[in-house]
């Protein structure tokens, strides 16, 4: 029986063959998952309705499950209309959620069409698919070595 919080088995099975430095996307319900991905990359969904799941809830069990390196948001560019409100209040929960996990990466944004370019990567494995409503909660993790 598994003692992390992630039990899904897709999900599990494309961690396991995953490397130092493959790139997993946890996506929110505006992100163009069929769209902007890497040549190897799987979309599982799990945007069952509506806000279900979140980004965050995604996180928390990838987090409990892999070693992670880096941690990216999707920025928001200047020119964009969004920009006028500040960060999204959403990053203040995935920094909860990283440091609440004991990884040691700092949130950090991309910006979008970076952020796109490096999701295109063929490193990117694995997008997970949400519900969430939340603008920009888009997470983009690249995955580090397992040292013990």
């Amino acid at each position: 029986m598994l003692k992390h919080r992630l039990i899904h088995p897709e999900i599990s099975a494309i961690l396991a063959r995953a490397g130092h430095h493959a790139k997993v996307l946890i996506a929110d319900g505006n992100y163009p998952c069929s769209t902007k991905k890497g040549p190897n990359a799987t979309v599982v969904c799990m945007n069952l309705s509506p806000g279900c799941i979140t980004v965050a809830q995604a996180l928390d069990a990838v987090l409990s499950a892999v070693q992670v390196d880096h941690v990216n948001t999707m920025g928001i560019p200047a020119d964009d209309s969004y920009a006028q409100a500040g960060e999204p209040p959403v990053w203040n929960e995935f920094r909860r959620v990283v440091a609440t996990s004991g990884c040691t990466a700092q949130v950090q944004p991309i910006l979008k069409w970076d952020f796109y370019k490096h999701v295109e990567s063929p490193d990117h494995v694995l997008t997970i698919q949400t519900g969430d409503q939340a603008l920009w909660a888009n997470v983009l993790l690249t995955l580090g070595c397992r040292t013990n």
